[in-house]
């Protein structure tokens, strides 16, 4: 979950790895570093803290060729030592890496029984005394790196600068990297993700696993492990630059909450003017399927349960499977069952994992993602993609609703192949409020009183989030936001749940938000009141004639909507509240302690 910058070009490339630095910082910020050459050697500066940090304390190592790298723990505590990148002895190689390399322990052993001498915790260390130990027993330069990376075991992006060679040599095998390419200038990037140089070009390629790639000042060559060359070619990336700052906004997470109505435009495009129409799936593309399984972790694990809803609705049998535990628990899977893995990035460790296992048993596999070229999208059978643009918050906001629509959508083309052309239920409705979906998230976002609701509870205890249908989800993902970003307990629960074992907790420190759809309202309300009768107080979130409003302490209003989709538009709410109340508590909105925004290891 690591950030990876490299840079090669003309002039000093010390602004490019900062500006790539802060804009992969999404991905770790508990320590920041840089390493620069110009032939002469190689000068390394890091730190533990933000890349603000490190740029306050940074004089200027000038040099036209450099890597930087962003860290999230995982061997080894935040400190400066720790920090990438690293060097051997002799501080000839430098090295920054993403992933685990599981077999560093017996890595370190053996180099240390031959006189390396380490000075950090990381299992990263390990990589620059391998090459320098491969240098010292006579190889070449790429052969020292393709030697190291050979004997590595599990996870890794890896870039490696050698003094006095103008390269940086890449590999990847489980966690991503792309390159840059812009030939006109004369500069090529190497990133963990494409904003890290989104700015400077649009131009990628992206690695998959075994790649190797040489990047030099004329360009870059891709090999497989062995040096067999691969063909990779530059394709454009439809995303503008802009998106990947925070323009007038003091966060990026609020800047994407108040992008959803371009988002969700973008995802519904296309796709809904008569009928369900997604070009990737055309009619019969799905018969012969019996069962769909959702795979995900997290946000779009919610996500998953939203189009797992959709199907079992219709009665197709559907479930949604958190990723990580599919393998311990994973229900029978044959070449009549769909496993569709849902992951933001195309790129979570466990959601490619469960995808893989899905492939192994000869399941039919799809992706619901952002990322065109990501190792998701590439793996799977096929792939449908959200079209949210760049996120940066690590608290996913606008990819959520969009991954709801584009799964709500799917289903229905699932449901035509597997139940022979009956399709969703009043399927008019529910495309008539897609359509609308923009404008109605336009009219929350204008009139919400979200931040008033957070100044009221502000002092609460805890926070509980229920929800019916398509509510449940919303209400697990509004309660995973506010927990994200305001380091407050809550929890979300299935309405009837609530009665089972919760209630316990209920106390009047202990504020209700109850998302109302238009599914079994009654039922949802009936719940609310029970925590009200403990002294709760209840916020409906429904809209404005609903007679929860009449009767709740307060009350988030959302637009008259198809109940299939009502939930997105509670979602909107509960993620302003989150925001609002994560303000008030002065949290650090975008970066929230411990976690990163793209889970690449397992």
């Amino acid at each position: 979950m690591c950030g990876i910058i490299g840079r090669i070009g003309s002039g000093n490339a010390l602004d490019h790895l900062l500006t790539g630095l802060e804009n992969l910082e999404y991905r770790g910020y508990d320590s920041a570093g840089v390493a620069v050459q110009n032939g002469a050697g190689i000068e390394v500066r890091k730190r533990s803290g933000r890349v603000s940090e490190l740029e306050e304390t940074i004089d200027a190592p000038e040099g036209r060729v450099g890597i930087g790298h962003t860290r999230w723990s995982t061997h080894g505590p935040p400190t400066d030592e720790n920090a990438h990148p690293h060097t051997d002895a002799t501080e000839d190689v430098a090295v920054v890496h993403n992933g685990i390399v599981e077999n560093h322990a017996d890595l370190r052993n053996r180099l240390a029984d031959r006189g390396h001498d380490f000075t950090s915790d990381t299992d990263t260390e390990v990589i620059p005394h391998l090459v320098q130990a491969n240098l010292d027993a006579g190889f070449d330069n790429e052969g020292a790196f393709r030697r190291a990376v050979e004997e590595l075991e599990g996870s890794y992006a890896v870039a490696v600068m050698i003094a006095g060679d103008h390269t940086i040599y890449a590999a990847r095998s489980g966690s991503p990297l792309v390159v840059g390419v812009d030939d006109d200038a004369g500069e090529y990037y190497l990133a963990s993700d494409v904003p890290a140089f989104l700015e400077y070009t649009d131009r990628v390629v992206y690695l998959e696993d075994g790649d190797v790639a040489i990047i030099g000042p004329d360009g870059a060559d891709f090999t497989d492990l062995a040096g067999e060359p691969v063909p990779r070619t530059p394709e454009t990336i439809d995303w503008d630059p802009e998106q990947a700052g925070k323009g007038e906004y003091d966060h990026f997470m609020l800047k994407e909450i108040y992008e959803q109505p371009t988002s969700l435009a973008q995802a519904v495009e296309g796709r809904i003017d008569d009928g369900i129409d997604l070009e990737e799936f055309p009619p019969g593309a799905f018969e012969g399927i019996d069962r769909v399984q959702f795979v995900a972790c997290g946000t779009s694990y919610h996500a998953a349960m939203y189009g797992a809803l959709s199907l079992t609705q219709a009665g197709v049998d559907a479930r949604a499977l958190l990723a990580n535990e599919y393998g311990a628990s994973s229900p029978p899977v044959d070449d009549r069952t769909l496993v569709v893995a849902v992951t933001q990035s195309g790129e979570t460790a466990d959601t490619l994992s469960a995808l893989r296992r899905a492939v192994r048993k000869g399941a039919r596999t799809v992706t619901v993602t952002n990322v065109v070229g990501s190792t998701a999208a590439r793996e799977a059978d096929d792939s449908l993609l959200i079209r949210a643009g760049p996120e940066i918050g690590v608290a996913a906001t606008k990819t959520f609703s969009s991954q709801a629509v584009a799964l709500t959508l799917l289903a229905g083309r699932i449901v035509e192949d597997a139940l022979a052309g009956d399709g969703l239920s009043d399927l008019d409705s529910l495309l008539a409020a897609a359509d609308r979906l923009p404008g109605d998230i336009e009219r929350v976002l204008t009139e919400s009183d979200a931040a008033e609701i957070a100044r009221r509870y502000r002092d609460s205890r805890s926070y509980f989030f229920l929800g019916r249908g398509q509510g449940y989800p919303v209400a697990l993902e509004g309660a995973l936001k506010f927990k994200e970003i305001t380091y407050e307990h809550a929890e979300g629960f299935a309405s009837g749940e609530l009665k089972h074992g919760p209630l316990a907790l209920v106390t009047e420190e202990t504020p209700v938000f109850t998302v109302f759809t238009g599914i079994e309202d009654d039922r949802t309300l009936a719940n609310a009141e029970e925590a009200a009768t403990r002294g709760a107080p209840v916020i409906a979130i429904c809209p404005a004639d609903h007679p929860a409003a009449d009767v709740a302490d307060a009350h988030l209003e959302i637009p008259e909507t198809d109940p299939r989709l009502a939930g997105l538009l509670a979602n909107v709410q509960l993620q302003l509240l989150s925001y609002h109340a994560a303000e008030l508590l002065d949290r650090p909105i975008d970066k929230p302690r411990n976690l990163a925004k793209s889970v690449t290891v397992e």
